[in-house]
């Protein structure tokens, strides 16, 4: 784990990937691809680019069914980190409905769905951050 991520927010994941639902999310095939081949700021200028589009209005168009289940990293991740739509932001983040998220909720967001993404490339490559030595 680096020591720019809040322990905090690997607990908060941890505690999520225990539930059923979320649990059944990972990154495969194209997905899996895609992350590791545009690597973390492109992830998370897409996941920006997303959130902002589909997720901080106060009432998102089509509000949870918003998120496609598959064909992007980041959605994928909103699904496992109950990121993806306002319902599932307030029950596992207790970021209230109704209102226009915020600057702060909105990097919140984009660093709950990256260091999701970062942790499922992690688990993929098998080296869990070692170096190329190890």
């Amino acid at each position: 784990m680096s020591d720019s991520v809040p322990r905090s927010l690997d607990q908060r994941l941890d505690v999520i990937a225990r539930h059923p639902f979320r649990a059944k999310f990972h990154l495969r095939g194209r997905e899996l691809a895609t992350a590791e081949l545009s690597g973390p700021s492109a992830m998370r200028w897409h996941a920006y680019d997303l959130i902002a589009k589909r997720l901080a209005p106060a009432e998102p168009y089509k509000d949870g069914k918003q998120t496609p289940y598959r064909g992007h990293p980041v959605f994928v991740a909103q699904h496992a980190t109950a990121t993806c739509c306002r319902t599932c932001l307030e029950r596992w983040h207790e970021i209230p409905k109704g209102r226009e998220l915020s600057r702060a909720e909105r990097a919140y967001v984009v660093g709950v769905i990256c260091r999701w993404i970062e942790r499922e490339v992690e688990c993929s490559s098998g080296t869990m951050n070692a170096g190329p030595n190890a």
